[in-house]
């Protein structure tokens, strides 16, 4: 694994981050309407989304989620070695975005949100957007349209802002740096660690729904 892939990590999750809480900041700002700011936050997301996994997709594989790395793993697409230093930069990338968020708009760098985002029906979102957003990146790539990814990536993630309930985080590492931010993105502490294990349970059925679609070749 070269040295400028974790680069290209680090800084792509934190660009994904500063636009998830930036734009959720700006919105909030300049609207009062929970549907416009919903809109504008989705919005932006899957605009820079689209940019960065086509800024970095040649560089680290523009996978930014932890758990898009660990399918990758799971289906013998990576070597598990590269784990563990992927989802270390991928939250160190996230947490550096959402303090520059927080910064950009004069907010302190770190002010730990509140906002309670619990309840069995939050949770079953994650699993939902989780899956869906893993079997996009895996059954894409497997069926050779791999060019197609970036683009559907976006679309998903913006079209299931508004589908989950939970306004489709997906993302462990976006998870953890939301809970940086006590804003109309933000997470409390004590609400993530259930959002994580809903985002990996539904990365798990994912992989086990890409290899029944598209079993190993036999030697």
């Amino acid at each position: 694994m070269q040295p400028r892939a974790l680069v290209g990590e680090f800084i792509g999750t934190a660009f994904l981050l500063a636009g998830v809480v930036g734009s959720g900041i700006m919105a909030e700002r300049l609207s009062t309407d929970v549907g416009v700011v919903l809109l504008a936050n989705a919005a932006a997301t899957a605009g820079v989304l689209l940019v960065i996994i086509y800024m970095f997709g040649p560089v680290s594989g523009a996978h930014f989620n932890p758990v898009v790395t660990l399918a990758e793993a799971a289906l013998g697409d990576r070597r598990w070695a590269e784990v563990v230093p992927y989802i270390v930069i991928q939250v160190a990338g996230g947490a550096f975005g959402t303090i520059l968020a927080n910064l950009m708009f004069d907010l302190d760098a770190v002010n730990v949100s509140t906002k309670a985002r619990t309840g069995s029906h939050l949770w079953l979102a994650e699993i939902v957007a989780t899956y869906g957003l893993v079997l996009v990146i895996f059954l894409l790539v497997r069926s050779g349209r791999t060019k197609l990814v970036a683009g559907a990536v976006a679309s998903y993630i913006g079209a299931a802002y508004w589908f989950t309930a939970s306004t489709s985080f997906a993302n462990p590492a976006v998870t953890v740096a939301r809970t940086l931010s006590d804003t109309f993105a933000g997470i409390e502490p004590a609400s993530a660690p259930m959002f994580v294990a809903m985002q990996l349970a539904g990365a798990a059925l994912a992989a086990l729904t890409v290899r029944l679609l598209y079993p190993p070749a036999r030697t």
